[in-house]
């Protein structure tokens, strides 16, 4: 097991270190001067000379990255040109938003899924399941930001119940801040239960014809039971990959939805780096996405090794 886990974690920064390598790469290796797409075409040559000295940029790359890399592992991304703020605190701030709205999320869509997927791989063919399948189809086809325009034309609009963007801020009171999330919560959950109410039908309805299960079913186990206590929990490795794979792609792209809610997250952080040519910004926000993902399915498959036994077995 040690072994397997050090092994694990070799391959986690070795993956970081490589993804830190392409991303910078690709920031500084493509035409265009970032000091002339920061200042625009009007600056002057002593302007550009000035910016390119304060970015290292007069610097060989092979200096500049490893000189960026041990500042990112000290914590130290730099500072905004835009700002005028360390990027580690404006990454900071945006996180304070979005990870809470990717857990909502997350917990909505997992709340949705795992029932109707499990109860409509119990009833196979039965109308319930036909109905769990064009709803999950449904909330697949359907656009997050377009579900987000309908809610905030209901409950907004219409209903006047809850804000139709902005954020007060935690310090407005936990239920003041957690309500402006739960519209751009809900209009990110519902495509993300679609994908998972499929995958969970198809992984419970796997585990139903287990031998365990139908010997447990013979033994008399009501079904009821037999689902919950043995099909489910073994159902749940393909369950918590598409889990990490959501989650990730929640904190790296709600830029449309944070946009329309008007959330100072992490999304609309990229999306403004973009827009104001804030290349030194728009590099580490793209690091930490990829770190994220990198990270999480490292934990996704730390995770296997508790949820499946043959796997811990395997491992001893």
């Amino acid at each position: 097991m040690l072994s397997l886990l050090t092994h694990r974690v070799a391959s986690l920064l070795l993956t970081l270190l490589a993804v830190s390598g392409l991303v910078f790469l690709v920031m500084n290796v493509l035409p265009g001067d970032p000091a002339a797409i920061m200042l625009g075409t009007s600056a002057s040559p002593d302007t550009l000379a000035a910016l390119r000295h304060e970015l290292g940029l007069d610097q060989p790359l092979l200096l500049r990255y490893f000189m960026w890399l041990v500042n990112a592992v000290r914590g130290d991304f730099g500072t905004s040109y835009v700002y005028g703020a360390p990027v580690s605190e404006l990454l900071a701030e945006r996180l304070a938003v979005t990870l809470p709205l990717a857990a909502i999320a997350v917990v909505l869509s997992v709340t949705i899924a795992v029932p109707l997927g499990a109860l409509s791989a119990a009833g196979r063919n039965s109308a319930f399941d036909h109905v769990v399948g064009v709803l999950s189809q449904l909330f697949i086809a359907v656009p997050g930001f377009w579900v987000a325009l309908l809610l905030i034309l209901l409950f907004s609009v219409r209903l006047r119940i809850m804000p139709s963007g902005g954020f007060p801020g935690w310090e407005a009171g936990l239920w003041t801040a957690l309500k402006s999330l739960v519209l751009p919560a809900v209009a990110l959950a519902l495509p993300q239960a679609g994908v998972l109410t499929r995958v969970t039908r198809s992984a419970v309805l796997e585990v139903l014809n287990e031998d365990y299960v139908r010997t447990a079913r013979a033994k008399g186990l009501p079904q009821r039971v037999a689902l919950w206590r043995h099909a489910v929990p073994n159902a749940m490795v393909p369950v918590v990959t598409i889990l990490g794979l959501q989650f990730t792609f929640l904190v790296a792209g709600a830029i449309l939805v944070e946009n329309l809610f008007n959330l100072p997250g992490l999304g609309m952080l990229a999306y403004q780096a973009l827009m104001q040519r804030d290349v030194v910004v728009l590099q580490d926000v793209v690091l930490f996405f990829a770190g994220l993902v990198v990270i999480v399915n490292f934990l996704v498959d730390l995770s296997y090794l508790f949820l499946d036994p043959r796997l811990r077995e395997a491992a001893r």
